[in-house]
Parts: C-alpha cells; structure tokens; sequence
C-alpha cells in the first residue's frame, strides 16, 4: 500500500509524461503481483464497489480525531478535498503497518456483509495503522472518486516495458469486461494462444484535430470524407451466437440499446463493427440529449423507445466471418460493410456514406453547415489505411466545426481536486437576464495556470457566500465561454444546456454590463439547437 501511496503522489506532483512512465515501471518492478493488478484495475476504474457513504466516513472521523462539525467544516473548505481532509485530522496512526494493496482492498470488499456499527470498528481498525497519505489513498477507494492525472494510455506504456509485451496486445488484452478479484495478472496478460473472449472489444483507433491549412498538403483523390456524428462512439459484435455493444469509454451498453440486438442477430458469426450510437428517427439524426435519456437507466419505458429510438452508423469494419481485418485497406473494409448494410436492410443499421467534393473549399463549406445535419464537422481518413490502434498522427484526422461562443460573468466557484486542491477551479458562469444574472454553464478548463492563480485570488477576496464548497462571488468578471452544442432544458434556470463548455478565454477587456444575454442564447438556440 505505501508502494501504490507514493506511485500516486509522484504522478500528482508530475506533468511530464515520460516521468510518470518512469514511476509507473517503478511501481510494476517492484509491487507484489495482486498488487499490480489491483493497480491496473484502479487505473481503468474497475475499483472496487462503494460500501461506505461520505456521510458516514466524515461522521466516523470527527468523532476519531475529537473535533466538532464546525472545525471539521471549516478545515475542510480549506483543503477542498474529502479524503485528504480526512487523512489530515486523523490522530498519527497507533498500530502501523505494511500492509499490501490487496489486503486493504480485500477489507474494503468484506465490508458488504457488515452492520453500520461493524463497518465504523473496520476503519478505525484501518486508520491506525496507514499513515496519512496511506489513509489519503484508502479514503479514495472508500469513497469512489479516484481521479488519477494519468491516462489508460500511459499506464499501458509502462506496463509494455515491464512485461515485453507489445502495446497493441496489451491494449486488446486489458479492454473488455475482466475482474480483477477473479482473475491472476498472469492470466490477464498472457492468455492462451488464440484465445478470445467472445464479447471482447478491439482498442479504438482516433483521429487527430486537423487545421485548415493542413488540406493543401493532401492529395485531394487518396481522401474519404463522412460526416463526424455527434453521438456514443461504439463497436458491436457478434461472437459465438451472443451480441455485446461497448463504448469507447469500455461500458458495455448492449441493455440498453434493444434496437441494435435486433439487427446484430442477423450478423454473420465473428463480425466486429466501429460505428456511431445515435438518436434517430425518420431519416434524422435527433440531439445527443435524446440519446442521453437511455443511459443510466435500469429500464427503458416503451415511452423512451419511442420519443428516442435509436442507430449504429456503421463507419468501419473490425473483424469480418472471425477474422481480424483491421490491415485490410480502409476502402475495402468499407465496401464488404456498405454490402451488408444494404444486405440486411434494417432501419437501426446505417452506413456512414462517404461525402463527394470536387475541392477542397467544397468540402469546407459543407464542413461549415455541419450543425444543419447535427454533426461536428467532417472525418477524413486515407483510403488505404488501416484500422490501427490509438491516437496516430496521418491516416484520421477530424475537422471539426468552430465552437459556438457566449461571454458569461464568473458567479459561483469552487475547488478543484489533486494537484489543484487549494485552487478554486470550477467554475459556474452567468448570462444577463434583464437585470438578473442566470447561470447556464459550469467549466474548469482553458485556463493558465497564471490566470489560475489569478482568479483564485479574485475568488478569495471577493467572496460573497458560502454554501458548502461553493462560493458566490462579487459578479465582475468575464469570461468567453465555448461550446459544441446548445438545446433547451427545462432542468436548467436559464432554460438551456449547453454541451462540452469550456473557457476559451478571459475577456479582461470586457465590462460586466458587456456580457451576454439570455436573448443571445436563445438565439443561438433557435439557429443551431
């Protein structure tokens, strides 16, 4: 557990990634083998499941350290972070051991079958033994919110190096839907020769940003160009007469989309798509809330099947009759997938059609009306490529359109997490509504680290309430708000939500009585929602 305590407390203070692959080969030299998986598991957020509420845990740790609700309060608005609050007023511990990383999340998982009363003697038992940034790490697998500065990515890097194994079969290996309480690191990382989980996904291949000036140095005939839907990026598979739907954030969703099960039944045995899950109805693409409704629910009304139906636009071709195809050329991979789409005919199973331009200024102005068919922008990919793995520069790149833009005044504010624990971050920006300020969108992203700073000192010396974590502050100053979409909202103040919001920039040339209104937003509603 120390070993795993420091490995996080280096990659927190880091930002440097070939320091943080540095310590994660540390970390797997040295680290006992149910330690390392258990790691790996924590890092693709298979931590295990929540058996304490914070409620409780901050209950349990005022009465250990002896000190009442208002300094408990007060210290914690101070470090802005539950766990570490925690694990800061804690008495020093009066048993300490070394214990592994297994063993405490063996505790952690014990706990199910305990009373409230049972539970409480368990943390305590645990709190004296773990010094504070032990307990720190133990606070977080208790309460769930383990948020690592590290990507799946990085992780895989290093854990390439330590093992030998190449990073595409790790990537393969550790995607899908393993347990880390049932299953030995050796068994993950080296399984049986041509062995493959029926439901197992294949790593994702992205593409990179593309500006506009890039085009010129491409030959205009070696391109395909389709639209870039905004929806759930998805593969489906049909294996061993059973059909799966993943994410690419490595959520199975197949419960929750019954439109795609239908037509995957007609699936050739061993096929694997990569596609696009959206709303759809009557030929249109309906907005990513309407798809939003289907996720996180248990079960689905005929109601929501019928206000949100759903399809795959099929864009790429993964395995075809068992076979991985992914080095076949990306038009041949296309044309065997546009025979089965059309082989099928089923209204839940589209293909992502490929867009004729003559120039590329036509296909920059068919990018630029992308929101009047409710897409971000266009996809160019190299007719010959290959389906490959990861972010690579040169075969896909995405050509999105320009964010739509709203300057909105700083209202409310509130600390981040990690390394920005003592900063106020997050932040819940306001648009004038006659001669009342309305908030319509929280973002923490698009700063400096300067201007960071700068606001945080703003903040502090400007506070006008505190309700909890959060801070009203004195409505001064003005910010350029960016966004990918707009729609209404009856769950929102303002009447509007807004999607992917993030700064774009600090109008310090702005006046408060300059910022946008309410009138603007629905403007931009009625042009683009």
């Amino acid at each position: 557990m120390k070993s795993f305590a420091e490995l996080i407390l280096h990659l927190d203070q880091s930002n440097k990634t070939g320091d943080k692959v540095e310590v994660l080969m540390w970390f797997f030299d040295q680290a006992l083998e149910e330690d390392k998986i258990w790691a790996i598991a924590i890092f693709f957020d298979k931590k295990p499941k929540r058996q304490v509420s914070t409620a409780q845990l901050r209950t349990w740790s005022q009465e250990k350290a002896g000190i009442p609700n208002w300094l408990f309060e007060e210290c914690y608005q101070a470090v802005g972070d539950l766990a570490e609050t925690i694990s800061l007023l804690l008495p020093p511990p009066s048993h300490p051991e070394k214990i592994s990383l297994n063993t405490w999340i063996s505790i952690l998982k014990a706990l199910s079958g305990k009373n409230e009363e049972e539970k409480k003697l368990e943390i305590y038992s645990v709190w004296d033994k773990l010094g504070p940034m032990e307990r720190f790490i133990f606070n977080k697998l208790i309460t769930g919110g383990f948020r690592i500065g590290v990507s799946q990515g990085l992780v895989i890097k290093a854990l390439s190096k330590h093992t030998g194994i190449p990073i595409a079969q790790l990537t393969h290996r550790l995607m899908g839907n393993w347990d880390p309480s049932q299953v030995s690191l050796e068994e993950l990382l080296t399984p049986e020769e041509g062995a493959q989980e029926a439901s197992k996904p294949y790593p994702f291949f992205l593409a990179h940003p593309l500006e506009e000036s890039q085009t010129t140095t491409f030959y205009q005939d070696q391109w395909i160009a389709e639209w870039k839907w905004d929806g759930i990026r998805g593969q489906v598979i049909r294996r061993k007469q059973q059909s799966f739907v993943w994410s690419r954030g490595e959520e199975l969703l197949s419960d929750k989309f019954p439109e795609i099960l239908e037509f995957m039944e007609a699936l050739p045995e061993g096929t694997v798509l990569d596609g696009e899950i959206l709303a759809f109805q009557e030929g249109t693409p309906l907005p990513f809330s309407s798809i939003q409704t289907r996720i996180g629910r248990k079960n689905l009304s005929k109601k929501q099947l019928k206000d949100a139906p759903v399809a795959f636009i099929s864009f790429d071709l993964l395995e075809w009759k068992g076979q991985d195809v992914r080095n076949m050329p990306l038009y041949q991979r296309k044309e065997i997938l546009k025979n089965l789409q059309q082989q099928l005919h089923h209204p839940a199973f589209l293909f992502s059609e490929s867009l004729t331009f003559a120039s590329w200024e036509e296909l920059a102005a068919k990018r630029t009306a992308s929101r009047q068919v409710l897409a971000e922008g266009i996809m160019l990919k190299k007719k010959d490529s290959i389906y490959d793995t990861g972010r690579k520069r040169g075969n896909w790149w995405k050509w999105k359109i320009e964010p739509l833009t709203i300057d909105g005044v700083l209202l409310y504010a509130q600390k981040g997490h990690g390394r920005r624990a003592d900063l106020y971050t997050d932040f819940t920006f306001a648009v004038w509504n006659g001669e009342a300020l309305v908030p319509f969108a929280k973002a923490y992203s698009g700063l400096t680290d300067a201007e960071l700073k700068e606001v945080d000192a703003f903040v502090k010396k400007h506070t006008k309430e505190k309700f909890g974590p959060v801070r009203t502050v004195k409505p001064e100053l003005v910010f350029e708000i960016a966004f990918e979409g707009i729609q209404a909202s009856p769950r929102h103040k303002s009447g509007i939500a807004v999607r992917f919001p993030r700064i774009s920039r600090w109008r310090k040339d702005k006046l408060l009585s300059q910022a946008n209104t309410i009138e603007d937003l629905k403007a931009l509603l009625t042009s683009y929602g």
